[in-house]
């Protein structure tokens, strides 16, 4: 459980975070935009050590599926643009690679 609240959070952190960057330098606005960003990210690596998991890389590439949706997300509720056909296909199978990435076998 706390893996997935882990990576839940980095992954709000994160989208903040790299969203923070892109308005202050796509849409011009104030260089405070650059404090949220910081902070953010910040938080979103430390999220990323909570996670249970032998090896970073593992983890990391687990959490990518969990970014991809929270991508999807945020392009849908946050910037009004309704995801496609291919978005959500795209993400399902992200979601399985991760859930073979995470929970396969190892010897």
């Amino acid at each position: 459980m706390m893996t997935f609240i882990a990576f839940i959070g980095a992954a709000v952190a994160e989208i903040t975070g790299c969203f923070a960057f892109w308005y202050w330098l796509k849409l011009n606005k104030s260089a405070m935009w650059l404090v949220l960003g910081t902070v953010s990210l910040w938080l979103f690596a430390y999220l990323l050590t909570l996670v249970e998991s032998e090896f970073a890389g593992r983890a990391y590439a687990t959490y990518g599926t969990v970014y991809i949706f929270a991508s999807i997300l945020w392009m849908w509720v946050i910037e009004g643009n309704t995801p496609d056909r291919f978005d959500i296909i795209g993400t399902f199978v992200c979601a399985i690679g991760a859930l073979i990435i995470f929970f396969g076998p190892r010897g």
